[in-house]
């Protein structure tokens, strides 16, 4: 009982991040700004950190009396509670437009479902 305790609590969820920060940004506050949320995942202990910067893009509806913006995508493994510090840091930045989390689901494959040769 003890083992599965432990194991729960070692456990690592994968998560998906994509922000959208102001389109006005120089390349050196993007890249800072990018920076600053890298940091704050490597000090929560968050692993298998990936970041794509995808670029600027034309939104289709407006948010903030913004039309375009720069799309950031951030993959990692961390427990539950760092997303929560991660998107307080996020709402509080005047920099980030929008953001959206998701949990990847991490299914394993059964031995039914692998192909017969």
């Amino acid at each position: 009982m003890e083992s599965i305790l432990v194991e729960k609590a070692q456990r690592l969820n994968h998560y998906e991040i994509v922000y959208i920060l102001h389109a006005d940004l120089r390349e050196e506050q993007k890249l800072q700004e990018i920076e600053k949320y890298q940091t704050l995942l490597l000090e929560q202990g968050a692993q298998q950190i990936i970041i794509q910067n995808l670029g600027r893009c034309r939104l289709s509806n407006p948010i903030k009396k913004h039309q375009d913006g720069i799309y950031v995508q951030m993959n990692f493994q961390a427990k539950s509670n760092l997303v929560a510090t991660l998107e307080r840091a996020m709402r509080l930045s005047d920099r980030v437009i929008r953001y959206l989390t998701l949990k990847q689901i991490q299914k394993p494959v059964e031995p039914s479902a692998l192909p017969i040769t």
